[in-house]
């Protein structure tokens, strides 16, 4: 396994050289640059445009500019934000711990519920109870997240129970522990069931559509003729099977969780990484950009080596050596 892990990792790094280097070119080659805003205030000199130029290094060839930023990338330097006259590093960092909470927030919700009413669902399969779960699944499913995030803001309006938006009220500093706790988990509500009910309904489905693969298997059916307990049967048995196919799942949760939802960040007035990633986008501030898509990337291929293990480990017919 620790042979395979060190693969793994190896070959990750010329594939998120190769990310940034994709990524680099797209954002040179779009018209334009984060100067050309500067260039439209006439009082700003030529003399001054070639300042910035050399400063943000953009008077070098495209690969000159990587190479350097591939350099201080080794060196843990991630570059210049153009757009907050600031490094990279601690833009983000005002960021970082916002879309990190949020992001972990609604995987966890949504694993907590989805997994447990799948389970549900289908062992109660065809009854009152599963078509219920199904119908509402479907109008989730059918509801896009910005849409959830726009009703669930406008009942907040009209209640006066959830705040509207941002992170914390307008007297937060004054706040005790407790109550800046309590203001904090108020903020987080709205976003998070944004982003939480159409990941649950489709990933009770799946949960639901496994369960009900495995009870079927002829190894259940030997467990129960053998007069195993019903909860055994299910929790150790059926479950730890029908469980396998979500954990690649996880790879994908793990790369999102920095990776924000911007639309649900901007409807939301969410500072995190999502609505940074627009604002540098829209900017050109190409520095910024690249390092939120390493991070993205880097995430990604940590959480599939993540699900990698783990699957291993849930599953014995798995193995990860030289033969495989």
């Amino acid at each position: 396994m620790g042979r395979y892990i060190l693969k793994r990792l190896l070959v990750a790094i010329p594939m998120v050289l190769g990310m940034t280097l994709l990524t680099f070119i797209l954002m040179q080659i779009t018209p334009g640059n984060f100067l050309d805003t500067i260039r439209m205030d006439p009082q700003v000199s030529e003399e001054t445009i070639g300042h910035y130029q050399k400063m943000y290094q953009l008077d070098k060839p495209m690969f000159q500019q990587y190479i350097h930023w591939v350099y201080n990338l080794f060196h843990l330097e991630f570059g210049y934000s153009f757009y907050f006259n600031i490094p990279v590093a601690k833009v983000i960092a005002g960021r970082l711990f916002n879309t990190f909470v949020l992001s972990l927030a609604s995987f966890l919700f949504t694993w907590m519920i989805a997994i447990p009413l799948g389970i549900w669902a289908a062992l109660h399969r065809n009854r009152w109870i599963d078509r219920c779960i199904q119908f509402f699944s479907f109008i989730c499913l059918s509801l896009p997240s910005f849409l959830l995030a726009l009703v669930f803001l406008f009942l907040a309006s009209q209640t006066n129970f959830l705040p509207l938006g941002g992170m914390h009220g307008p007297d937060f500093e004054n706040m005790n522990f407790f109550v800046r706790s309590m203001d904090f988990l108020k903020h987080l509500i709205i976003p998070t069931l944004a982003l939480s009910i159409g990941s649950i309904a489709a990933l009770q489905k799946i949960m639901r559509g496994n369960m009900l693969d495995v009870l079927s298997q002829q190894y259940i059916l030997a467990a129960r003729a053998k007069g195993l307990p019903e909860d055994r049967v299910i929790y150790w048995h059926a479950l730890r099977n029908a469980i396998n196919p979500l954990v690649t799942l996880l790879g994908y949760e793990f790369s999102g969780l920095l990776s924000g939802a911007a639309l649900i960040e901007i409807i939301c007035s969410w500072p995190g990484l999502g609505s940074l990633m627009l604002t540098a986008v829209r900017s050109k501030d190409i520095y910024l950009v690249m390092a939120n898509m390493l991070m993205g990337g880097v995430l990604f291929i940590i959480g599939n080596l993540l699900a990698d293990v783990l699957l291993a480990k849930l599953d014995p017919r798995i193995r990860y050596d030289k033969k495989h």
